[in-house]
């Protein structure tokens, strides 16, 4: 059932994937007016980067994603952070319309962190649609390019490091470029939702490690380097990025909201 993101790499997920800004989930509680009554899916919830900040603002939140290794961790990070009104499923987005129907309640909000990209966006906005709360919605949350494709030179440096030792070209985005917001609003709008969005934008300095773990954390099991390759391959991208110092990453993290008419 999963996507090929267990084992090891949901470890590298959860410890180096970017976390959000307070001001996202702030934003998704005031569009939709959630409050401490309202339940809110996270549906590609990963290992609960986006799920356990809602949680601190909202009634309950379940959260859903198809590799159980990522909910396991997830897990484990809500109850180090004393976070109790989560809930984990094992699933994904074609199994919300039976998910519906056993809730048996309307849904506040439901937030989609950096996995729409994986799911059919057409037939998922409709079947929520039928289930969400007056004035409750959609949040689409774009976090960031992916490492390998800004415009910084050292992220330029990583993609040719990357393309050689994966043999290939890296052009996907994961659905972060404007042309995949602009094809999910109009999909929205098309489902009948009323459409805004919003941006914030920070920069930070990464080390090294944080590079490479943020890279293996977006591998698939199969494009993973063996153990006693990743010696090889660290040192290919430290050879590639060290005269590009500092490595500083700009971060525009933007939400599109999906709000159903009250």
């Amino acid at each position: 059932m999963g996507l090929g993101f267990g084992g090891e790499i949901s470890d590298f997920y959860q410890r180096y994937r970017r976390g959000y800004p307070d001001a996202v989930p702030d934003a998704i509680v005031r569009k939709f007016g959630l409050n401490r009554d309202d339940l809110a899916l996270d549906l590609g919830c990963g290992t609960g980067q986006l799920t356990l900040p809602l949680a601190e603002r909202v009634g309950h939140v379940l959260g859903i994603d198809p590799e159980p290794d990522m909910l396991h961790r997830a897990r484990s990070a809500a109850i180090e952070r004393g976070v109790g009104n989560v809930g984990w499923l094992l699933g994904s987005d074609t199994d919300l319309p039976a998910l519906g129907q056993l809730l048996g309640r309307p849904i506040g909000a439901v937030t989609i962190g950096q996995a729409l990209h994986w799911m059919d966006h057409d037939a998922l906005f409709r079947t929520l649609g039928t289930w969400l709360r007056a004035g409750g919605g959609v949040a689409v949350v774009s976090n960031g390019t992916p490492l390998w494709l800004q415009d910084a030179p050292w992220s330029q440096a990583l993609r040719s490091v990357l393309e050689d030792w994966l043999d290939t070209t890296l052009t996907h985005t994961c659905g972060t470029d404007e042309s995949s917001r602009q094809r999910y609003t109009e999909s929205l709008v098309a489902s009948g939702y009323a459409v805004t969005g919003t941006s914030v934008e920070y920069a930070g300095e990464l080390d090294l490690d944080e590079i490479i773990g943020g890279v293996y954390s977006a591998m698939s099991v199969e494009q993973l380097p063996a153990p006693e390759q990743r010696t090889v391959f660290a040192d290919k991208v430290r050879a590639e990025l060290e005269r590009h110092r500092p490595y500083v990453e700009h971060v525009r993290v933007t939400t599109l909201f999906g709000r159903v008419p009250e």
